[in-house]
């Protein structure tokens, strides 16, 4: 999966999440059961690891690690990218721009980008 897609699956995740927080605020008793985003991403982008029978617990360490490790740094690096555009909108005390607007606006550069 390119970076490109994960930033997209990412701000996907965030704007889900921001609405559910949203529609409980308006009615704490809703059902903001979420669709698994979260779960779709991690399935696809989480490689199958297949570890030997005779494999000690340093080894499996060794190769979970070096297995999972990548897609977690991108995962981990996406979200990070939309937490600090987030952050910086909240930190310069900009009411003009809703969270909304900013992932919206993430997404779309993204969208640009894969053009």
């Amino acid at each position: 999966m390119e970076q490109r897609e994960i930033m997209q699956r990412s701000v996907g995740i965030l704007t889900e999440a921001l609405e559910m927080r949203r529609r409980l605020r308006a009615d704490p008793d809703a059902d903001v059961t979420a669709d698994s985003a979260v779960a779709g991403l991690l399935e696809e982008m989480l490689p199958r690891i297949q570890l030997p029978a005779d494999a000690g617990a340093r080894e499996v360490a060794e190769i979970v690690t070096g297995k999972l490790g990548p897609a977690i740094v991108q995962i981990t690096s996406a979200l990070t990218f939309a937490f600090v555009q987030l952050a910086e909108v909240h930190d310069e005390g900009r009411t003009d721009v809703s969270s909304a607007d900013v992932l919206r606006s993430i997404a779309l550069h993204y969208q640009r980008d894969d053009s």
